[in-house]
């Protein structure tokens, strides 16, 4: 059984982010981060995706904007942001709040600054198999996390449990590009357990804390685990502890690779960013 250590991974990919970007010539990619009120899980994510770019020699804007402003409000501030030669990508902090519609305010980021890979244009590239696109982060993460660590994907058979927009499809749609035989299970898929259990590759991302047990894998199995949970935990000085998708002490003793929860996905995420960020810098570079 190995542990797949996804920050060790991420550090390694933001060292030749870094390598790259110090030997460029003018300006520097450039990010710019849109946060709407101050949700504090959100202003975590934000402070670490700055810190990130700062470390990797990537220059960062934080547009902080209050909880209440217009959907038509911020539209303007991400039109500004499109029109802007030296944002090389734009990301939006969600969630929003419930006044915006993320759906909206998502289509109008110009597809080719969409690092995140929400975009539709984005997204109808993945699904058809084009590479001139942005890939969404933690689905990129985990196909990365895969290929780092020697496992192989082509010829494979590969569960992924969950069927998020931004995790569970697009995962699925890129291992299946990379010659997986995939399938997509959620929670009104029958007979889960016996599905799970046949999987060589195994995605969980249904947001379920410890759902995947022992008994629902097979010896053997490669396990990328998605989830972030929080469940009680008087012993603990914060009351709680985080926890994945997977009983990971009871289950990885059957797997070849498993990640943990946190420091595997979580790490890459961030790391995607900003290879999609620099990928941005270097497609407008050669436009220039």
């Amino acid at each position: 059984m190995k542990i797949i250590d996804g920050k060790a991974i991420a550090d390694q990919i933001q060292a030749e982010i870094k390598e790259t970007v110090d030997n460029l010539v003018g300006r520097k990619p450039c990010l710019a981060v849109i946060l709407v009120g101050e949700h504090p899980a959100s202003v975590i994510y934000v402070n670490r995706k700055t810190q990130a770019c700062a470390q990797s020699g990537i220059i960062s804007i934080k547009k902080e904007l209050p909880p209440k402003i217009s959907e038509e409000n911020l539209i303007r501030e991400i039109e500004v942001l499109n029109r802007d030669p030296n944002v090389d990508g734009i990301l939006i902090q969600l969630p929003l709040p419930h006044h915006i519609n993320p759906s909206k305010v998502t289509k109008c980021v110009n597809p080719e600054k969409d690092v995140d890979g929400f975009h539709p244009a984005n997204v109808g590239k993945l699904l058809i198999g084009e590479t001139d696109g942005f890939y969404p982060c933690t689905p990129f993460g985990i196909k990365v996390l895969l290929e780092r660590s020697g496992i192989e994907i082509e010829g494979k058979y590969a569960v992924v449990v969950g069927r998020s927009n931004i995790v569970g499809k697009p995962t699925a749609v890129m291992l299946m590009q990379s010659n997986a035989t995939v399938t997509i299970a959620h929670k009104y898929t029958q007979n889960l357990d016996d599905l799970c259990r046949q999987a060589d590759i195994l995605i969980a991302a249904i947001g379920q804390p410890l759902f995947i047990r022992a008994d629902m894998v097979k010896e053997g199995v490669a396990i990328i685990d998605v989830g972030i949970n929080k469940i009680d935990d008087p012993s603990r000085k914060a009351g709680y502890r985080i926890v994945g998708d997977v009983d990971f002490e009871n289950v990885k003793e059957k797997c070849a690779f498993i990640t943990p929860v946190p420091g595997g996905v979580g790490p890459m995420t961030i790391a995607m960013l900003l290879t999609n960020t620099l990928l941005s810098y270097q497609h407008h570079m050669k436009k220039t």
